[in-house]
């Protein structure tokens, strides 16, 4: 007797799957799903701002150096040599 009730609730949870969801459940399922992707896509757009104002910063930063850079190699180029350098 164990054994045919066994099957038999078997059989009834097979049944149960076999039935998938209700369009209710498929349209909690899509509407859950596309607000994940709106915050993933909210989070996309602002990691790359962030990453662009990095991106700028870091820019400035680098032409400013050259240009300091550039600045004290002109100085450098302008300078009279010194009396030790003329002797030489």
């Amino acid at each position: 007797m164990k054994k045919v009730l066994a099957l038999l609730m078997v059989a009834g949870m097979f049944s149960l799957v076999a039935c998938g969801p209700s369009e209710e459940e498929k349209a909690e399922a899509e509407a859950a799903m596309n607000e994940m992707m709106e915050g993933l896509d909210a989070a996309m757009e602002e990691v790359a701002e962030e990453t662009e104002a990095v991106a700028e910063e870091v820019t400035e930063e680098v032409a400013a150096e050259g240009e300091e850079a550039t600045e004290e190699a002109t100085e450098e180029a302008t300078e009279e040599p010194s009396e030790e350098e003329a002797a030489e």
